[in-house]
């Protein structure tokens, strides 16, 4: 259950040119107010989203990495939460939907299906964040919720240029910093949340198609006769 619940943004993968600043204390508000507004005017042209998915979740105890792969779909609503699927692939198959801040995840290898409220699931303090959830979020609501650091310009993989930024929450959270890497397009690309004990999940997010046509359809998981619900 907090696996699922870590699996936290998600983002565009996309190559381009980037403009090389040299930045200091005075000059660093100027660099994150670009980026931010870049990320704003991207949340504005997002209509839908398929990307490939990746997870890391690093236990900092053990010092053990778990890691799952899957496909993801996004479709934002007007005046409504986005739509949201995540189909894991490996190391095990698991279907995610969340509709309406309602959650569903089937794990037909169980033959179980887990349902439950995402506000509710996160104040029992199970999980941080949706990685996804940055996308969808508008320049004044991070200025709002996250002291916000620019950190440098750095590739991550594949050879992508982004801006990474360090969130902290300005309200005590269950996790203690959000990473955000952003690309040219305003897009998080990649997402680290750290907790509060220092263990980690990261996503990131390639082999992506935006701005297709996506029937909400697709986000509706039904699971087959003799699946056992559970309350999440």
């Amino acid at each position: 259950m907090k696996s699922f619940l870590r699996f936290g943004l998600t983002a565009i993968a996309v190559t381009l040119f980037f403009n090389a600043f040299t930045v200091t204390e005075t000059n660093a508000q100027v660099v994150i107010q670009n980026i931010l507004n870049r990320m704003d005017t991207h949340n504005k042209a997002l209509t839908s989203l398929q990307t490939s998915v990746r997870r890391d979740i690093y236990n900092s105890q053990v010092r053990e990495n778990d890691r799952s792969e899957g496909l993801a779909k996004y479709l934002p609503q007007k005046g409504k939460n986005a739509l949201v699927r995540i189909d894991w692939l490996k190391p095990v198959e698991e279907s995610l939907a969340v509709v309406n801040k309602q959650f569903i995840l089937y794990r037909p290898r169980l033959k179980q299906a887990i349902i439950g409220s995402i506000d509710s699931a996160a104040s029992n303090g199970k999980g941080a964040n949706n990685a996804l959830a940055f996308i969808n979020m508008s320049k004044a609501q991070l200025k709002a919720n996250y002291s916000i650091k620019y950190i440098a310009q750095e590739n991550v993989e594949g050879g992508i240029p982004t801006w990474h930024l360090e969130l902290t929450p300005k309200k005590a959270q269950n996790y203690k910093t959000a990473d955000l890497w952003v690309d040219g397009d305003g897009m998080p690309i990649q997402a680290r949340v750290t907790e509060n004990n220092n263990d980690s999940t990261t996503i990131f997010l390639s082999n992506i198609e935006k701005n297709k046509t996506l029937n909400a359809s697709v986000f509706q998981i039904n699971p087959p006769k003799g699946t056992k619900i559970v309350k999440g």
